[in-house]
Protein backbone atom coordinates (compact mmCIF):
# COMPACT_ATOMS: atom_id res chain seq x y z
CA UNK A 1 0.00 0.00 0.00
CA UNK A 2 1.41 3.40 -1.01
CA UNK A 3 2.08 5.90 1.77
CA UNK A 4 -0.79 8.42 2.09
CA UNK A 5 -0.09 11.65 3.96
CA UNK A 6 -3.54 12.69 5.19
CA UNK A 7 -3.91 15.16 8.07
CA UNK A 8 -4.02 14.27 11.76
CA UNK A 9 -6.01 16.54 14.05
CA UNK A 10 -3.16 16.85 16.54
CA UNK A 11 -0.96 18.35 13.79
CA UNK A 12 -3.38 21.18 12.99
CA UNK A 13 -2.46 24.57 14.47
CA UNK A 14 -6.13 25.48 15.01
CA UNK A 15 -6.95 22.26 16.88
CA UNK A 16 -7.60 23.19 20.54
CA UNK A 17 -4.54 22.56 22.70
CA UNK A 18 -6.53 20.91 25.50
CA UNK A 19 -8.05 18.39 23.07
CA UNK A 20 -4.62 17.65 21.58
CA UNK A 21 -3.36 17.03 25.10
CA UNK A 22 -6.25 14.68 25.90
CA UNK A 23 -5.35 12.56 22.86
CA UNK A 24 -1.60 12.50 23.53
CA UNK A 25 -2.28 11.74 27.22
CA UNK A 26 -4.16 8.64 26.03
CA UNK A 27 -1.20 7.59 23.89
CA UNK A 28 1.15 8.09 26.84
CA UNK A 29 -1.03 5.98 29.11
CA UNK A 30 -1.31 3.19 26.53
CA UNK A 31 2.43 3.10 25.81
CA UNK A 32 3.33 2.94 29.50
CA UNK A 33 0.57 0.49 30.48
CA UNK A 34 1.44 -1.98 27.73
CA UNK A 35 5.20 -1.33 27.94
CA UNK A 36 5.21 -1.64 24.18
CA UNK A 37 8.72 -0.22 23.78
CA UNK A 38 10.58 -2.54 26.20
CA UNK A 39 11.67 -4.91 23.38
CA UNK A 40 13.70 -2.07 21.79
CA UNK A 41 15.66 -1.44 25.00
CA UNK A 42 18.97 -2.78 23.55
CA UNK A 43 18.59 -0.45 20.56
CA UNK A 44 18.03 2.52 22.85
CA UNK A 45 20.99 1.63 25.08
CA UNK A 46 23.23 1.34 22.02
CA UNK A 47 22.10 4.77 20.81
CA UNK A 48 22.62 6.39 24.23
CA UNK A 49 26.16 5.04 24.44
CA UNK A 50 26.82 6.32 20.90
CA UNK A 51 25.72 9.79 22.04
CA UNK A 52 28.51 9.80 24.65
CA UNK A 53 26.48 12.02 26.99
CA UNK A 54 24.56 9.48 29.09
CA UNK A 55 21.22 11.00 28.14
CA UNK A 56 18.77 11.36 25.28
CA UNK A 57 16.55 14.10 23.87
CA UNK A 58 13.07 12.97 22.95
CA UNK A 59 11.63 14.91 20.00
CA UNK A 60 7.89 15.18 19.43
CA UNK A 61 7.23 13.85 22.94
CA UNK A 62 3.51 14.63 22.95
CA UNK A 63 2.55 13.86 26.54
CA UNK A 64 5.65 11.78 27.26
CA UNK A 65 4.83 8.58 25.37
CA UNK A 66 6.21 5.42 26.95
CA UNK A 67 9.13 7.22 28.56
CA UNK A 68 8.24 6.30 32.16
CA UNK A 69 8.13 2.54 31.58
CA UNK A 70 11.34 2.71 29.54
CA UNK A 71 13.04 4.88 32.14
CA UNK A 72 12.69 2.25 34.87
CA UNK A 73 14.43 -0.36 32.73
CA UNK A 74 17.06 2.06 31.40
CA UNK A 75 18.16 3.22 34.85
CA UNK A 76 19.18 -0.35 35.67
CA UNK A 77 21.64 -0.23 32.77
CA UNK A 78 22.55 3.48 32.79
CA UNK A 79 22.24 4.76 36.40
CA UNK A 80 23.15 8.35 35.52
CA UNK A 81 20.69 8.58 32.65
CA UNK A 82 19.08 11.96 31.92
CA UNK A 83 16.05 12.35 29.62
CA UNK A 84 14.82 15.57 28.05
CA UNK A 85 11.22 15.83 26.75
CA UNK A 86 10.57 18.27 23.89
CA UNK A 87 7.82 19.02 21.42
CA UNK A 88 6.82 21.63 18.84
CA UNK A 89 3.60 21.95 20.86
CA UNK A 90 4.91 21.26 24.40
CA UNK A 91 2.29 19.82 26.75
CA UNK A 92 3.68 21.38 29.91
CA UNK A 93 1.11 19.84 32.25
CA UNK A 94 1.98 16.34 31.01
CA UNK A 95 5.71 17.12 31.04
CA UNK A 96 5.45 18.25 34.66
CA UNK A 97 3.48 15.10 35.52
CA UNK A 98 6.16 12.90 33.94
CA UNK A 99 8.98 14.86 35.57
CA UNK A 100 7.34 14.43 38.98
CA UNK A 101 7.44 10.65 38.51
CA UNK A 102 11.21 10.49 37.88
CA UNK A 103 14.06 12.67 39.14
CA UNK A 104 16.14 12.14 35.99
CA UNK A 105 13.54 13.48 33.54
CA UNK A 106 13.60 17.14 32.46
CA UNK A 107 11.74 19.04 29.76
CA UNK A 108 12.08 22.06 27.48
CA UNK A 109 9.18 24.48 27.90
CA UNK A 110 9.62 26.15 24.49
CA UNK A 111 8.84 24.69 21.03
CA UNK A 112 11.60 22.46 19.66
CA UNK A 113 11.65 21.73 15.93
CA UNK A 114 12.87 18.20 15.19
CA UNK A 115 14.17 19.47 11.83
CA UNK A 116 16.48 21.98 13.52
CA UNK A 117 17.37 20.88 17.04
CA UNK A 118 19.16 23.51 19.19
CA UNK A 119 22.89 22.90 19.63
CA UNK A 120 22.62 22.75 23.42
CA UNK A 121 20.45 19.62 23.17
CA UNK A 122 23.14 17.08 22.45
CA UNK A 123 23.19 13.32 22.68
CA UNK A 124 20.90 10.65 21.26
CA UNK A 125 17.76 12.01 19.59
CA UNK A 126 14.66 9.85 19.84
CA UNK A 127 11.24 9.91 18.19
CA UNK A 128 8.51 7.63 19.53
CA UNK A 129 5.38 7.37 17.35
CA UNK A 130 6.07 10.78 15.79
CA UNK A 131 8.25 10.36 12.68
CA UNK A 132 5.21 9.56 10.53
CA UNK A 133 3.83 13.05 11.18
CA UNK A 134 6.40 14.48 8.78
CA UNK A 135 6.19 14.57 4.99
CA UNK A 136 9.09 13.18 2.97
CA UNK A 137 11.13 16.39 2.78
CA UNK A 138 10.66 17.21 6.46
CA UNK A 139 11.47 13.63 7.47
CA UNK A 140 14.67 13.89 5.47
CA UNK A 141 15.51 17.19 7.21
CA UNK A 142 15.17 15.49 10.61
CA UNK A 143 17.70 12.84 9.61
CA UNK A 144 19.94 15.38 7.87
CA UNK A 145 20.04 17.59 10.98
CA UNK A 146 21.23 14.60 13.04
CA UNK A 147 23.89 13.77 10.44
CA UNK A 148 25.11 17.38 10.27
CA UNK A 149 25.30 17.59 14.08
CA UNK A 150 26.97 14.13 14.27
CA UNK A 151 24.41 13.03 16.85
CA UNK A 152 22.82 9.57 16.92
CA UNK A 153 19.12 9.31 16.20
CA UNK A 154 16.60 6.55 16.96
CA UNK A 155 13.10 6.39 15.49
CA UNK A 156 10.38 4.03 16.71
CA UNK A 157 6.91 3.34 15.29
CA UNK A 158 4.34 0.80 16.49
CA UNK A 159 2.09 0.67 13.41
CA UNK A 160 2.38 0.30 9.66
CA UNK A 161 0.24 0.29 6.53
CA UNK A 162 -0.80 -3.36 6.84
CA UNK A 163 -4.41 -4.50 7.12
CA UNK A 164 -3.94 -5.89 10.68
CA UNK A 165 -2.55 -2.53 11.84
CA UNK A 166 -5.47 -0.63 10.30
CA UNK A 167 -7.98 -3.04 11.82
CA UNK A 168 -6.37 -2.64 15.24
CA UNK A 169 -6.88 1.13 15.01
CA UNK A 170 -10.63 0.58 14.63
CA UNK A 171 -10.71 -0.50 18.28
CA UNK A 172 -9.04 2.70 19.53
CA UNK A 173 -12.34 4.45 20.47
CA UNK A 174 -13.27 1.50 22.70
CA UNK A 175 -9.81 1.61 24.30
CA UNK A 176 -10.22 5.34 24.97
CA UNK A 177 -13.57 4.76 26.65
CA UNK A 178 -12.20 1.96 28.84
CA UNK A 179 -8.96 3.67 29.91
CA UNK A 180 -9.96 7.33 30.38
CA UNK A 181 -10.83 6.99 34.11
CA UNK A 182 -7.25 5.80 34.72
CA UNK A 183 -5.47 8.53 32.76
CA UNK A 184 -3.82 11.17 34.94
CA UNK A 185 -4.34 14.01 35.42
CA UNK A 186 -8.08 13.29 35.36
CA UNK A 187 -10.34 16.26 34.68
CA UNK A 188 -13.99 17.04 34.06
CA UNK A 189 -13.02 18.27 30.60
CA UNK A 190 -11.45 14.94 29.68
CA UNK A 191 -14.56 13.07 30.88
CA UNK A 192 -16.91 15.47 29.05
CA UNK A 193 -15.09 15.25 25.70
CA UNK A 194 -14.80 11.48 26.01
CA UNK A 195 -18.22 10.35 27.21
CA UNK A 196 -20.67 13.24 26.63
CA UNK A 197 -19.29 14.78 23.43
CA UNK A 198 -17.00 11.97 22.20
CA UNK A 199 -14.40 14.11 20.47
CA UNK A 200 -11.40 12.28 21.98
CA UNK A 201 -12.46 8.75 20.87
CA UNK A 202 -13.26 9.97 17.35
CA UNK A 203 -10.00 11.89 17.02
CA UNK A 204 -8.08 8.87 18.32
CA UNK A 205 -9.78 6.74 15.66
CA UNK A 206 -9.05 9.13 12.78
CA UNK A 207 -5.49 9.94 13.86
CA UNK A 208 -4.77 6.26 14.50
CA UNK A 209 -5.89 5.22 11.02
CA UNK A 210 -3.98 8.08 9.42
CA UNK A 211 -0.88 7.25 11.48
CA UNK A 212 -0.86 3.79 9.94
CA UNK A 213 -1.31 5.17 6.44
CA UNK A 214 1.53 7.68 6.94
CA UNK A 215 4.09 5.36 8.55
CA UNK A 216 7.30 4.92 6.57
CA UNK A 217 8.21 1.37 5.62
CA UNK A 218 11.75 0.06 6.11
CA UNK A 219 12.32 0.45 2.37
CA UNK A 220 11.14 4.07 2.45
CA UNK A 221 13.37 4.87 5.41
CA UNK A 222 16.30 3.43 3.46
CA UNK A 223 15.39 5.73 0.56
CA UNK A 224 15.47 8.70 2.94
CA UNK A 225 18.93 7.66 4.14
CA UNK A 226 20.21 7.21 0.60
CA UNK A 227 19.10 10.76 -0.20
CA UNK A 228 21.04 12.37 2.67
CA UNK A 229 24.18 14.44 2.22
CA UNK A 230 26.95 12.76 4.17
CA UNK A 231 24.64 9.96 5.25
CA UNK A 232 27.56 7.55 4.97
CA UNK A 233 29.11 9.24 8.00
CA UNK A 234 26.60 7.28 10.08
CA UNK A 235 26.03 3.60 10.66
CA UNK A 236 22.37 2.80 9.99
CA UNK A 237 20.33 -0.18 11.10
CA UNK A 238 16.60 -0.85 10.96
CA UNK A 239 14.24 -3.72 11.66
CA UNK A 240 10.79 -4.73 12.89
CA UNK A 241 10.80 -6.19 16.42
CA UNK A 242 8.00 -8.22 17.99
CA UNK A 243 6.27 -6.48 20.92
CA UNK A 244 3.39 -8.35 22.56
CA UNK A 245 0.71 -8.98 19.93
CA UNK A 246 2.17 -6.18 17.81
CA UNK A 247 5.59 -4.90 16.79
CA UNK A 248 7.91 -1.91 16.82
CA UNK A 249 9.66 -0.64 13.70
CA UNK A 250 12.95 1.09 14.46
CA UNK A 251 15.66 3.05 12.67
CA UNK A 252 18.96 3.76 14.44
CA UNK A 253 21.71 5.98 13.09
CA UNK A 254 25.01 6.34 14.96
CA UNK A 255 28.10 8.37 13.98
CA UNK A 256 31.03 6.31 12.67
Amino acid sequence: MKRIHLFEFEDLSWFPVFLRNYVTDFLRFLANATKMFLPILPVLVKGIHAGKTGHFIDLGSGSGGGILSLNEALLKKIPHLKIWLTDYYPNLEAFEYTQAKADNIEYVDKPVDARNVPDELNGLRTMFLSFHHFKHEDAKLILQDAVDAAHPIAIFEAQDRSLPSLLAMLFSPITVLLTTPFIAPLSLGRLFFTYIVPVVPLVALWDGLVSSLRTYSLEEMQELIDDLEGGDRMNWEMAKIKSGPGFVIYLLGTPK
